[in-house]
């Protein structure tokens, strides 16, 4: 089974960062875990990542309702870093609306979209996809 060494949660709800982190804990699958707050928070550690040279998350789950930036600025800004890494992206969000879903298929993200909550299953699923 494939281990993965690096995942990243992008969120501000202390509630659903220990349910994700718990379930990602729970896989047995994922070594290590970034907590990130809001956008610019995640994108100031990963390009603090880069620069040190090391491997940034393979997984990054992407909340897209935060203050300061929101997922969708965390995007906008993360696709102008340059990297060969393999990096899947999977918006976790609470939003149901369908302009953020047509939004994700700009991205193509609209097969990366789940809303919360996020059961075990279902992170276990993404995991063993990628």
């Amino acid at each position: 089974m494939k281990k993965i060494n690096l995942a990243c949660i992008i969120e501000d709800d202390p509630t659903h960062v220990y349910i994700t982190k718990r379930y990602l804990n729970l896989t047995g699958i994922v070594e290590s875990i970034l907590i990130c707050s809001n956008g610019k928070d995640a994108f100031d550690k990963l390009k603090a990542i880069i620069a040190s040279g090391k491997n940034l998350p393979e997984l990054i789950l992407l909340d897209l309702n935060m203050p300061i930036w929101d997922g969708w600025q965390f995007l906008d800004a993360f696709k102008e870093i340059p990297t060969k890494q393999k990096i899947n992206i999977y918006i976790l969000t609470s939003s149901d609306s369908q302009k953020d879903m047509e939004r994700a298929e700009q991205y193509n993200m609209n097969s990366n979209y789940i809303v919360k909550p996020v059961s075990l299953d279902k992170l276990k699923d993404i995991i063993l996809n990628m």
